[in-house]
């Protein structure tokens, strides 16, 4: 019996550990090449302000008054810059949102047992692949870029952890210190030669992570006085950087600033799950190598929120999250993120056609890279008349349509080149995803079968051993001159 017990008891760990195979395995590869686009990028730095927690229609939409809660970030989208809804993915939680747009890959599920602060899986980044990185802001959220990023590059600076109060009547104070210590930073730059130096590099980013917004949603609600304010003073603080950035380089005009959210909140104050208030945030670009405001007429989009924003005139355009971070690498020319899925949204960029062609061909080329290596991580690893490819995308059908877009672009037909590399991206990302989960239909059948199996043979067990409980017992009586047997049943 004991036995039995612990037979049952492995064949369920390994249903159990079946699962994480099959659900939880990281889908990230390694040993690409980086990619990089060879034209001369149009900016030398780039600012990242992300206001974690803002809903998209919390900064769009005008108050009871008619008024902006962020007039100067009205200002950029009518004046200045490009704009729209950056859409993220479940689950929309801190760490996965941040991944998506500085890594441009969705946080495969394996992190969730690490609560989301650890990497399970070493990644590269926009942080890494940079010439310097200095960021400011949440203790949660900074040192898992650094982690992972190689040399001494990246730096962080951090409050301490116990300043995270959700109970916290004011949580505006989380942003007025990054934006102080912003401030300081390039104060003390100035009487620094070595740091003077390093900050007019190319190739450098500077992240600003807002925690505020995030803080006051969770305690007091989105609805809530404390949130809507808290937007006013993160719009009043990114007016006065902006500033500052333009002051100290001296209006060089080679400073791009991207603002965006990591993920949204719901009425009740939480996140994490797929509703529309969690999953649509803002993206508002502006600076070097950006498209300035396009007026139109008409647009097409499913939700009535151009009318509810009052926006139907300026030209709205969505991203995946993830595309952010080939945006920002292209813009100031740093090789895309080994392991970002993202797709260039060229429609933000204010450069030549040329450009954008090679953009794309770069990010085609990018994605491909991890195909090929996905493919032949699995081909090693399955027996080779069991193994089936992808067939939408051979070794003949990559060379046809690389070879396809460099001629069109040689050919200055970049339109053409630009759809060619589309496609070719979303077969390679198809395909990625035919090999992540390669074995699952498999394994599910082979776990499936194997549970058919062990409970049809537990039941007969269960019958056998009941089974041998009834037994058949017979007694002799004489009946007159007759000796009769009876059957008795116990």
């Amino acid at each position: 019996m004991l036995l039995f017990l612990t037979l049952g008891l492995l064949v369920h760990l390994v249903f159990f550990a079946s699962i994480f195979d099959i659900y939880f395995t990281s889908p990230l590869v390694h040993g690409m090449t980086p990619q990089f686009t060879p034209l001369p990028p149009p900016a030398r730095r780039l600012v990242l302000f992300v206001a974690d927690g803002l809903r998209a229609d919390s900064l769009y939409e005008l108050d009871e008054n008619g008024n902006s809660r962020a007039p100067f970030i009205r200002n950029i989208i009518m004046h200045e810059g490009s704009w729209g809804i950056s859409h993220t993915r479940v689950p929309t939680e801190s760490r996965p949102g941040h991944v998506a747009m500085i890594a441009g890959f969705y946080e495969d599920v394996s992190a969730v047992a690490k609560g989301w602060k650890e990497n399970p899986v070493e990644f590269d980044s926009l942080f890494n692949e940079s010439k310097y990185t200095w960021s400011w802001g949440s203790p949660d959220i900074l040192p898992m870029f650094a982690k992972g990023a190689s040399g001494d590059h990246v730096y962080t600076y951090s409050y301490d952890a116990e300043k995270e109060d959700f109970g916290a009547h004011d949580a505006t104070k989380l942003d007025t210190w990054v934006f102080d210590k912003v401030k300081d930073f390039f104060h003390a730059a100035r009487n620094n030669q070595s740091l003077f130096a390093k900050v007019h590099e190319e190739k450098v980013v500077f992240f600003l992570h807002l925690l505020g917004l995030d803080t006051n949603g969770h305690a007091h609600r989105p609805s809530s006085r404390d949130y809507k304010d808290n937007i006013k003073i993160v719009d009043d603080g990114v007016k006065e950087i902006v500033s500052m950035f333009q002051h100290f380089y001296g209006n060089d005009g080679k400073t791009t600033f991207i603002f965006t959210s990591d993920h949204g909140m719901t009425d009740w104050g939480s996140h994490g799950a797929g509703h529309p208030s969690e999953t649509l945030t803002p993206i508002v670009t502006w600076g070097a190598g950006i498209k300035y405001p396009q007026k139109v007429s008409t647009q097409q989009f499913d939700d009535e929120f151009l009318k509810e924003w009052r926006l139907e005139n300026w030209k709205r355009r969505d991203v995946n999250q993830a595309d952010i971070a080939p945006l920002m690498a292209s813009l100031i020319g740093v090789p895309f993120p080994l392991n970002s899925v993202g797709i260039l949204p060229v429609e933000y960029l204010n450069n030549t056609d040329l450009f954008k062609a090679e953009s794309m061909f770069t990010n085609a080329v990018q994605i491909l890279e991890q195909f090929k290596v996905k493919m032949t991580q699995k081909k090693e690893v399955t027996l080779p008349f069991l193994f089936t490819p992808f067939r939408l995308l051979s070794d003949s059908k990559q060379l046809d349509i690389l070879r396809k877009a460099r001629l069109h672009i040689k050919q200055a037909k970049f339109d053409e080149a630009v759809s060619l590399c589309k496609e070719l991206i979303h077969l390679a990302l198809k395909g990625l995803s035919y090999y992540h989960t390669y074995d699952r239909f498999f394994l599910g059948i082979n776990v499936a079968v194997s549970f058919v199996g062990w409970t049809s043979y537990v039941s007969l067990l269960i019958i056998k051993s009941h089974s041998s409980l009834t037994r058949s017992i017979s007694k002799e009586v004489k009946v007159g001159s007759e000796n009769i047997k009876i059957y008795m049943m116990v």
